[in-house]
């Protein structure tokens, strides 16, 4: 938990939530009064955590922590008034943004990060998982076309082609789909 984005239009504001957010385990608060400038930002920079409070000083807030949702893997907290969090919520509860009342209370804002942050976390583990099941996917579907074409071209069985593959990918100490690679250059092409 290093680097947090804050998006406040409001100074007094900013520095309770910058404290909160440090109470919170966050070392690097990076403050912002406008959307625009947050959008660069988050365009250039990785955050763990954007916190929008809004109104902002260009706009009120709620796109701004939409796009953010977009365009990061940060959790996002939006901060904004009582009487307009539940219309505040129906937009943007949809990109995974919570809303968090103020006046701020201090638990329920700590437990609100915890919860985002731990949430971010489990997102991420399943991006890491599901990136890995990709390559794997890749990988046996590669595997699998190389063994056709080695039992059409050099007429092995299906057995002969798989053990061809993983012979040679541990004689040339290559993956099974580097190997898999050469034989569709050197047959498909």
């Amino acid at each position: 938990m290093d680097n947090v984005l804050l998006v406040s239009g409001s100074e007094k504001e900013s520095k309770i939530i910058t404290q909160l957010l440090k109470e919170s385990g966050y070392k690097t608060v990076l403050c912002t009064e406008r959307g625009s400038s947050a959008r660069r930002l988050i365009k250039d920079n990785n955050y763990d955590l954007i916190v929008v409070n809004t109104p902002l000083g260009d706009e009120f807030g709620h796109e701004l922590s939409i796009m953010a949702s977009e365009a990061s893997n940060a959790g996002i907290i939006l901060v904004c008034k009582a009487d307009i969090a539940e219309d505040i919520t129906e937009k943007v509860g949809y990109y995974g943004v919570c809303v968090v009342i103020k006046p701020l209370n201090k638990p329920d804002f700590i437990q609100s990060v915890t919860l985002v942050t731990a949430t971010r976390q489990r997102m991420l583990g399943l991006r890491r998982g599901n990136s890995r099941l990709q390559t794997k996917s890749e990988e046996i579907r590669l595997v699998n076309r190389a063994k056709r074409v080695l039992m059409q071209y050099l007429n092995m069985t299906e057995p002969q082609a798989h053990r061809y593959i993983e012979k040679q990918a541990m004689d040339t100490r290559q993956t099974k789909m580097e190997v898999a690679k050469r034989i569709l250059t050197t047959y498909e092409t």
